[in-house]
């Protein structure tokens, strides 16, 4: 079976058949379990009493029972536990706005104590500050009103768990999810995936942001996604992003030319948006009296970049004077790195508290 094949990418796939078996997890089949969706019943369902009873009481069970559920104040819920092998093939969620910094997703693969993927809800669906914005890229699409999907192939053996922890003081009603999976073999050469989320403020002395380091392992670098917050006015987009790939320390193996010039833009994007399937400038945003806020994704999908073992990956803050040099900038700015490795994956840095993370 070839890597294609397995990973069903493109058309040309569609008409192979397959003995993998496909199932989803929802809260209306809470363990994806065959021939176990729709069987809540209306009666066991709580509903606030305004709304005189269950929608679905005069239809009964199978009947959109259980499309949601709830997320208690500061607790975490586990959305998937899944016995392997398989691959984790699409992700949808949709929840209020003031879940995307205050809860934080988490998977786990083959049984890890420390998770490899560790970001809040909203920057992972590349809706950065807080803030929902349409998306449409090849592995993140973010669709009208806040519809969140992810495509990134996630591959595992043994086991996977994806939690979702509210650091909210309140509980937040409606979340919805889906998550849909595959039961097959996965070949012995397959990674697997990572994101971490980090945020800096940049200073005049080190205008520098770091997107990812001390990784350690083989692997490939597959995303970045930047949620930009200027702190002043004018442009802010000059400074280069470098790749410091198998013990590169000072100099860096790959060096950007330009913030606009990685996601695929040029000349300070002349104030456009766009969103394509492998880079994307989708928020441009400076209302009456707030700071202008960026949000910005480049998928290295069809030119990974690889390590055997290790990698770091920087960002300059860089805008200019007026007498025409280079003028180092103090900006907020928060990322999300996506990767494959193989395991086990270096511990990450503890995520800042929750009011370290807001945006708005």
């Amino acid at each position: 079976m070839s890597d294609l094949t397995w990973l069903n990418l493109g058309l040309s796939g569609l008409p192979l058949l397959s003995a993998a078996e496909t199932r989803s997890i929802s809260a209306e089949n809470p363990d994806g379990a065959k021939g176990g969706g729709a069987k809540a019943s209306p009666e066991e369902v709580p509903v606030p009493p305004e709304l005189g009873g269950h929608p679905a009481s005069m239809l009964g069970k199978g009947w959109k029972v259980l499309p949601c559920i709830i997320l208690g104040a500061e607790s975490t819920t586990t959305l998937a536990d899944i016995v392997g092998p398989g691959i984790i093939q699409h992700i949808w969620m949709t929840v209020d706005t003031k879940a995307y910094r205050d809860t934080i997703l988490r998977f786990y693969w083959d049984d890890e104590e420390t998770p490899s993927i560790e970001v809040p809800l909203g920057d992972f669906f590349c809706n950065g500050h807080g803030l929902r914005y349409n998306v449409n890229s090849l592995p993140v699409v973010v669709n009208p009103s806040g519809g969140f999907n992810c495509y990134w192939p996630m591959p595992f053996r043994q086991r996977a768990r994806i939690t979702v922890e509210s650091q909210h003081p309140e509980p937040i009603l409606g979340f919805f999810y889906q998550i849909t999976y595959a039961l097959t073999e996965v070949p012995e050469n397959a990674a697997y995936l990572h994101a971490q989320w980090r945020r800096s403020m940049t200073t005049r002395e080190r205008p520098e942001h770091t997107i990812l380091e001390g990784v350690r392992g083989q692997g490939h670098y597959v995303g970045t996604f930047l949620a930009w917050t200027q702190l002043s006015n004018g442009w802010w987009g000059e400074g280069e992003i470098k790749f410091f790939i198998d013990g590169d320390t000072e100099y860096p193996t790959i060096c950007g030319t330009g913030t606009e010039d990685y996601f695929g833009g040029a000349w300070g994007f002349e104030g456009q948006t766009y969103s394509t399937p492998f880079l994307g400038y989708p928020l441009y945003r400076k209302e009456p009296g707030e700071v202008p806020r960026h949000g910005l994704y480049r998928w290295h999908i069809l030119d990974p970049i690889r390590f055997k073992r290790d990698l770091r990956v920087t960002i300059q803050a860089l805008g200019w004077w007026p007498n025409r040099k280079f003028q180092p900038l103090t900006d907020d700015i928060a990322s999300v790195a996506w990767w494959y490795q193989s395991e086990p994956h270096a511990p990450f840095p503890a995520l800042p508290p929750v009011h370290e993370r807001w945006s708005r």
